[in-house]
């Protein structure tokens, strides 16, 4: 059932002891019994093809046993996730204490499609007897090969090849964004690859005169909102609201970085407002273009370098202080309060204090939270489950000490170490 199953399961195993594949085949069906129903009993799943076989790999070591779980699922999505959730309630293989983790869920569905869009790149090239292509498409071809084939890396982040020199820097999102301004001839453009800011960008924003050219949407305020607390921005350039920067034509793209304003000036294209909802901000003052001429290629090219902005100006960009009063703790404070407490708050709008738990327990108290937390503040490693719960949930940042084992940052979420938030 591997080769034709929707998801795979994949969990970790650790046991205080020497166990064997059968004492955990056996822990997995004796310890799930009963725990979610007859619909979703293991034994019942496997008879109707709905769940393959457990494979297990363990091995011992120092009188400790490690191992894999992998189990196959055609349930839907959800039913997989609860079946998934209910292995880590496992304790105990054979006669010692143990601990399961769901390290992740693959699609093997995504893996077909991939392979199904290479098949038909090819089929599209090779299959067809009509080859004839008018002039535009030829251009169009050749084009986009050269705009590809410009892509590079600075610090292992994809850019345009005149972001290593120059005096201008053009910071977008991902690696799409960059080859869509490839395609305008902008050709110092460099990508964040999310909203964890690398320091390489950082850096390059302070010698360099920056634009940030983000999408039109929320997680474009929030990617904004990081690089100007990390760096130093002097520009805003935005694609309309709704739409993204890879999404935009070649005209679309020069109009937007024609149109940037000042970073003091810049507006968010939306907010959240008390219930959770999404309030639009207001349109931003347009700026005076009428009479400009079009930009040649070469000042395309490095993306209307501007003089660099004085001290002053800087300054004025700079995130402000979540401000403080006599009886409300900032962020920072909290996290100084909490740690080595081995604690967790859930703190709302104004961080006052909505509950407080062990830090083990952050999990299930978001999850189960009546009232949604503005700010989670964990003294403990903050792992995927965290934020993925404080993303479903609408929580707008999570902080602790560390960063554990997170594979995809939610562009929603802020991620904030507690060495960050005291400097």
């Amino acid at each position: 059932m591997q080769s034709t199953a929707k998801y795979l399961i994949h969990a970790d195993l650790t046991a205080d002891g020497v166990v064997e594949r059968s004492d955990v085949v056996g822990a997995v069906f004796g310890q799930t019994e009963g725990l979610l129903g007859e619909k979703l009993e293991i034994h019942g799943l496997q008879e109707s093809s709905k769940l393959g076989r457990i494979d297990v790999a363990i091995e011992s070591e120092g009188g400790r046993s490690f191992g894999e779980l992998t189990v196959a699922s055609n349930l839907d999505r959800a039913e997989t996730a609860v079946l998934a959730a209910a292995l880590e309630t496992i304790s105990r293989v054979g006669p010692c204490e143990a601990r399961v983790e769901v390290r992740r869920i693959e699609d093997t569905r995504a893996a077909k499609r991939r392979e199904v869009v290479d098949r038909a790149k090819e089929l599209l090239v090779t299959a067809f007897d009509d080859q004839d292509l008018s002039s535009e498409e030829i251009l169009g071809e050749v084009r986009e090969s050269a705009r590809v084939a410009d892509i590079e890396e600075y610090e292992g982040l994809p850019a345009g090849p005149n972001v290593a020199e120059g005096n201008a820097v053009v910071v977008v999102e991902g690696r799409a964004d960059v080859l869509s301004l490839l395609g305008a001839g902008i050709r110092n453009a460099v990508a964040v690859e999310g909203t964890d800011i690398p320091d390489a960008v950082a850096d390059l924003t302070r010698e360099r005169t920056t634009t940030a050219f983000f999408d039109g949407d929320r997680g474009g305020d929030l990617i904004l909102k990081e690089l100007r607390q990390v760096g130093d921005v002097d520009y805003v350039a935005r694609a309309p609201e709704g739409k993204s920067v890879e999404d935009l034509g070649r005209e679309a793209v020069t109009d937007a970085l024609r149109s940037k304003a000042p970073v003091e000036s810049a507006q968010p294209v939306a907010s959240v407002d008390a219930d959770g909802g999404t309030v639009t901000a207001p349109e931003p003052a347009e700026t005076e273009s009428e009479g400009t001429p079009e930009p040649t290629d070469e000042s395309k090219a490095e993306s209307e370098t501007e003089p660099e902005p004085t001290d002053e100006s800087k300054a004025e960009s700079e995130t402000e202080p979540e401000p403080t009063t006599d009886e409300t703790l900032s962020v920072p404070e909290h996290a100084a309060e909490l740690a080595g407490t081995g604690k967790a708050r859930l703190l709302d709008r104004e961080n006052e204090i909505l509950a407080e738990t062990d830090a083990d327990s952050a999990f299930a108290a978001l999850r189960d939270a009546e009232a949604v937390p503005r700010t989670v503040v964990v003294d403990a490693d903050v792992d995927q489950r965290l934020l993925d719960v404080a993303a479903q949930r609408g929580v707008a940042r999570v902080a602790g000490p560390r960063v554990g084992d997170v594979t995809k940052q939610p562009a929603a979420v802020k991620l904030d170490t507690f060495d960050r938030l005291q400097q």
